[in-house]
């Protein structure tokens, strides 16, 4: 797939830079949805010279190429999914893990868009769909606290 990505990037005029395919890997290699943030204090170990703006310029080249989803999850920073593929996702109001939802799929979704198409009159050409909550441990810390 690295190979695979090196010559998507060269085919779409971009150069292939170890920083680049060092985002792109690191995105790829985890099913969390890092923050820019994240990625950098991750990669600064094995790149000491890399900027946290070499980190968003790669973000911004990956997502325009459709090779990441950005996420705008309603926090602070946006988050990256390198799984492009239609999927939801849920976002603990507690402590800020998301995950993904594949059973809110490509199906589910062409229908949801069509009925929105229908409402609204207009021509629908992207969607994110979020979901809000606890997630397992938060909520059981939370039931937990209420014992007391």
């Amino acid at each position: 797939m690295f190979e695979d990505i090196t010559v998507f990037l060269r085919n779409n005029g971009f150069k292939a830079t170890p920083q680049r395919l060092a985002v792109y890997n690191a995105l790829a290699s985890t099913n969390g949805h890092p923050t820019a943030d994240a990625l950098f204090s991750a990669l600064r170990p094995r790149f000491p010279t890399m900027s946290l703006a070499t980190v968003y310029k790669a973000l911004d080249v990956l997502a325009e190429l459709k090779l990441i989803k950005v996420l705008n999850t309603g926090e602070f920073s946006f988050r990256y999914d390198a799984d492009t593929s239609d999927h939801a996702h849920v976002r603990c109001e507690k402590c800020g893990r998301v995950s993904d939802v594949f059973s809110v799929a490509a199906g589910n979704i062409a229908d949801i868009v069509k009925e929105a198409e229908t409402e609204t009159g207009c021509e629908i050409s992207g969607r994110q769909i979020y979901f809000f909550g606890l997630c397992p441990e938060c909520a059981r810390a939370a039931r937990a606290g209420q014992g007391n």
